[in-house]
């Protein structure tokens, strides 16, 4: 969103989800988190932008448009989406542009609303039930960047309410694995009251009877997109297995200053054995003209490849 350039890359990208709901039977789609390079800069610097936040904001909004109403998205704060350029404060203007009640297909899904750092309900924490076509039911858990420590707690309580115990429930949250498979233990931010992927792990998701997913992004490398990925699995206490995937692509396609990711996500299938999960990597940017075709699919062990729910 930074440069204006390459905002129609994003656009298409939503556009390309929107016109295959239908042919790729598409329930659900999420963002890692990272909606905007900053998010309180007034004015650019014309180096790592063009675009102040306000337009980076808009712009965001207006490519999610294409799918309000018609598939629920559950998007993730990053660390870029708070603070004036990088999380140097927990305020952001996420709920300004993705209040609870934009999108009714998300908005039908709604169970829980966690509190943001100003004590208001957002959906920075939130949890979605889902109940796929092979009749699982799935409970989506957003968490902001870095989790504070209440957020934590909060999400343990609604991951273990009696509603929810037999629900597969999958984590989303910006900051959690790197590209060597580990728990993220530390990062160097502003705020202090956080907990990254190692403590996640410990506070959250092992102890969990019933996270059995875990999605992030944050991670890069230019032009390198093994380091923009990664997958581990791990047993619960309950003994199941939680797969873990980090995917993210914005360095892809020139580095930190280049077209934000060549266009790149991920499709995850769930097949009809109900455990079988497909993954693939495509970029509409790419499929869209006959002469770039031929790239527009990732195939390396990282980017495809199947893994099993319990």
């Amino acid at each position: 969103m930074k440069f204006e350039r390459n905002q129609g890359i994003f656009e298409l990208m939503t556009a390309w989800v929107s016109e295959n709901i239908d042919p790729l039977n598409i329930k659900m789609v999420l963002c890692t988190g990272d909606l905007v390079e900053q998010n309180e800069m007034v004015v650019a610097d014309n180096i790592n932008g063009n675009q102040p936040s306000k337009h980076q904001w808009e712009a965001i909004s207006k490519a999610f448009e294409k799918l309000d109403g018609k598939v629920p998205y559950i998007l993730a704060a990053g660390n870029h989406d708070f603070g004036y350029k990088n999380i140097e404060h927990r305020k952001s203007n996420y709920d300004q542009y993705f209040p609870a009640d934009r999108n009714w297909a998300s908005a039908k899904l709604l169970k829980v609303v966690g509190k943001n750092f100003e004590n208001h309900p957002t959906l920075e924490n939130a949890a979605f039930e889902f109940i796929s076509p092979h009749d699982r039911k799935f409970l989506f858990l957003n968490l902001e960047f870095a989790p504070r420590n209440a957020i934590v707690d909060w999400a343990k309580e609604v991951a273990d309410q009696a509603e929810f115990k037999d629900h597969t429930v999958a984590l989303l949250t910006h900051s959690y694995l790197n590209a060597k498979n580990e728990h993220i233990e530390k990062e160097n931010y502003p705020i202090t009251d956080g907990n990254y992927g190692q403590a996640l792990w410990e506070k959250l998701v092992q102890p969990s009877r019933n996270i059995q997913l875990t999605f992030s992004g944050h991670i890069g490398g230019v032009n390198d997109f093994k380091a923009h990925v990664g997958f581990r699995t791990d047993e619960n206490t309950a003994g199941k297995k939680v797969s873990q995937m980090v995917f993210n692509a914005q360095a892809m396609g020139g580095g930190w200053q280049g077209n934000g990711g060549d266009g790149w996500l991920r499709i995850l299938e769930f097949l009809p054995d109900g455990k079988t999960v497909k993954v693939r990597t495509f970029s509409p940017f790419f499929a869209i003209s006959p002469s770039t075709w031929h790239l527009s699919w990732s195939t390396e062990a990282f980017n495809e490849f199947s893994f099993q729910l319990d």
